[in-house]
């Protein structure tokens, strides 16, 4: 006779109508929010919030793995981007690795660790280094200035493969007109000509990364810093710059002197061009709306008449004799 089979335990209790022991409710831990990859020129990094605290006191690390769109996931070994930490992942921070190129697809997830607990994976959405990148200004601008021009030397923001390329463009102006744009150069040397001698001109540049055959242009989020310089010329144009605002000052006092001496010389004559004009008496523009009336009734019509009046009486006298003059006029 075949002796019966060994039940498990759990199912023989359940049985008996015991109770499963409760699940630990902290077995779990729980993963890294909010996940946030940093892509800017050569910068590469990956960062996330914590996981929510506790009551477990032992230090929680985290582990970073990659993979690519065609393969298997993937520790990283060349940097710093397991069981640390920190909630945050530098690509370009190791000496051997310096971060995804090209258009490769990557895709990155973290993870919490507490002893033998951990949390779930959190999964970054696929990326491309060409399609995401911020693109920053040129690196290690230097400006030297020629006879009516700027040379202008620079580096790309980052190096780049066979499948990309930099344009670059000048914004410039001089210090008191307005702004101009030269472009796109695919050259690192820049030369702008035709420019006034002996003049600053201020400029900024930016960079575009475009990728060949892909159609994916990816423009500059800033342009660099403001940088100010004096154009050169020969001494003739030198002279020509001294010579002209000189000459026009003398002209201008020249005529302001002349003019001042000949209101002097023919001063009279000025108020006579200057004053007003003579106007017709009242009693004539009353005669012409009338000219019935009498001229001479109209020359009277407001003169009112004189009083007769005298003269003061004034006395001479002399010594020794008294004499009294009398003066009627």
């Amino acid at each position: 006779m075949r002796p019966p089979p060994l039940w498990p335990l759990w199912l023989l209790l359940g049985g008996l109508g015991a109770a499963a022991p409760p699940l630990d409710s902290f077995s779990q831990l729980a993963a890294p929010q909010r996940l946030e990859l940093h892509l800017y020129n050569d910068e590469q990094t990956l960062s996330w919030e914590p996981s929510p605290p506790s009551n477990d006191t032992r230090p929680v690390v985290y582990q970073v793995e990659y993979k690519y769109f065609d393969g298997s996931w993937n520790k990283f070994n060349r940097v710093n981007c397991t069981d640390i930490t920190v909630t945050k992942c530098d690509f370009t921070g190791g000496s051997r690795f310096k971060g995804f190129s090209g258009l490769y697809s990557v895709l990155l997830r973290v993870r919490a660790k507490q002893g033998e607990r951990t949390s779930d994976w959190v999964t970054l959405t696929w990326f491309q280094r060409y399609c995401n990148v911020t693109v920053g200004p040129p690196k290690n601008i230097s400006v030297t200035p020629g006879k009516g021009s700027l040379i202008i030397h620079f580096s790309p923001p980052f190096p780049v493969t066979r499948d990309a390329t930099f344009e670059y463009r000048v914004h410039y102006w001089e210090k008191t007109g307005t702004q101009q744009v030269r472009g796109p150069f695919k050259e690192n040397s820049v030369v702008l000509s035709n420019l006034k001698p002996f003049s600053v001109y201020c400029l900024q540049t930016e960079a575009q990364l475009t990728v060949r055959d892909k159609n994916i242009c990816r423009p500059g989020l800033s342009l660099s810093n403001v940088t100010c310089h004096e154009t050169t010329g020969d001494a003739s144009n030198r002279l020509q710059v001294i010579l002209i605002p000189m000459g026009t000052f003398l002209l201008l006092l020249v005529l302001t002197g002349t003019c001042f001496f000949l209101f002097l010389r023919y001063q009279s004559r000025v108020k006579y061009w200057f004053q007003a004009p003579p106007n017709i008496p009242e009693q004539i523009k009353e005669y012409l709306k009338d000219p019935d009336q009498p001229i001479l009734d109209a020359l009277d019509k407001d003169t009112s008449p004189k009083d007769d009046a005298w003269d003061s009486v004034s006395i001479v006298s002399s010594p020794g004799k008294e004499q009294n003059v009398l003066h009627i006029l």
